[in-house]
């Protein structure tokens, strides 16, 4: 296999381990199977701060470490990771917040909001907590130090 494809696959499988991983953390919780959990953003642990960590990993075992690619891959998993912890978490508790002041004024205002914008059912879980960030940051890191020896 090609460093190129390595990369790709390696990353691409760890992201696949990270989004399995959210159905069996949620059936630990809640004791429910729920496989929508495989696609869904938000939870535990972050597909997007696994695939990045991997990529930059083994970007880093072939270009090696001191590589200008390599530190661009860093800087790159380093804005992907904030972005889901902090952007994306924030803009889902917006919305969160949004449709509580909306609920909120319908009940205790008597307010119609007869618009369809109103109506519709928006995801609150976007982004993630520092927790689910780091998880996905560890098992990046897991994956592709597993699949490294079967490469070199």
């Amino acid at each position: 296999m090609s460093d190129s494809l390595f990369i790709l696959v390696a990353s691409l499988l760890s992201n696949v381990v990270a989004q399995i991983s959210k159905m069996f953390v949620y059936y630990y919780r809640t004791g429910k199977w729920d496989i929508h959990w495989c696609l869904a953003s938000g939870g535990f642990p972050s597909s997007h701060s696994s695939t990045v960590t991997t990529l930059s990993l083994c970007v880093g075992f072939i270009e090696g470490f001191g590589s200008s690619i390599f530190a661009i891959t860093c800087v790159f998993s380093f804005i992907v990771m904030y972005d889901a912890c902090h952007v994306r978490y924030y803009t889902g508790k917006n919305i969160e917040l949004t449709q509580q002041l909306i609920k909120d004024l319908s009940t205790m205002m008597g307010l119609r909001f007869d618009d369809p914008i109103y109506q519709e059912k928006l995801k609150t879980i976007l982004g993630h907590k520092l927790v689910e960030v780091v998880g996905g940051f560890i098992l990046g890191l897991i994956i592709a130090l597993i699949l490294w020896p079967f490469f070199s």
